[in-house]
């Protein structure tokens, strides 16, 4: 009835955890990037459906290719850093087996999603407000876009109460290294949809962001960790503006 898919790209520290999260599922799914750790050989441990495709920075097409591979009515995405709670993998299966008549006509769901960053559960900011649409009927749409990637799905969609716990950047340094990575798709992109970008908007929208995601959504709450977080995204913002800038004054 269900099908999950993962993309993958060198996660031996956290695929094993997250497999066993959604073991549950009837069909598990992974798209790996080419993986040059021992992600591939750990997730042959389980029963899955295993596809190589390079990334080439677009992450809405190796979603896509996930979800045409599945073989079940409804699909659901996680990432490879990414737990299914038990709570959630009980309300997707009530949601998804119609048990609930207020939830037969959905096509899609909104899923809460809690992050774990330095040893502390962020409650505020901007990881405490984060619903991504997850799951969803096969054939009611498709991912878009490069980076900060979205699945499209036909209407009505609703939303899920339980989360999906995340746990990323294990250090301050990975987490700089993917900010790098991501802001080189995103800008790119940009670039491509040609998008204006002036020469205040490197300043002024990074600056915002941080009173935003730290005064206003209080991510002063969550201590140092909310801090360097809270920084480090505005950091990732004036990455993407600086970068493109610079790429079209070339």
């Amino acid at each position: 009835m269900i099908s999950v898919v993962i993309l993958t790209k060198n996660e031996e520290r956290n695929i094993k955890k997250c497999l066993e999260s959604v073991k549950w599922c009837d069909e598990i799914i992974i798209v790996d990037d080419n993986s040059s750790d021992r992600t591939p050989e750990i997730a042959k441990r389980y029963k899955i459906s295993l596809f190589s495709n390079p990334l080439n920075g677009d992450f809405s097409s190796a979603r896509n290719l996930g979800l045409s591979k599945a073989k079940n009515e409804w699909v659901l995405f996680v990432d490879s850093d990414e737990v299914v709670s038990d709570a959630l993998a009980y309300e997707i299966s009530n949601a998804i087996g119609l048990k609930d008549q207020n939830l037969r006509n959905f096509n899609g769901f909104y899923i809460r999603r809690s992050d774990f960053i330095w040893g502390k559960q962020l409650k505020y900011g901007e990881t405490g407000y984060i619903k991504l649409l997850r799951l969803g009927r096969k054939g009611f749409g498709q991912w878009q876009g490069k980076a900060h990637e979205r699945w499209e799905i036909e209407r009505p969609v609703g939303k899920l109460v339980n989360p999906l716990f995340h746990f990323p950047h294990d250090t301050l340094e990975e987490f700089l290294r993917e900010i790098n990575f991501y802001t080189d798709i995103r800008a790119g992109e940009l670039k491509d949809n040609n998008k204006r970008i002036f020469f205040w908007d490197i300043l002024f929208y990074p600056l915002g962001k941080f009173v935003v995601n730290y005064i206003f959504k209080r991510g002063f709450m969550d201590g140092i960790q909310g801090l360097v977080f809270a920084i480090s995204m505005s950091f990732h913002s004036f990455l993407v503006r600086g970068k493109l800038w610079l790429q079209k004054e070339k």
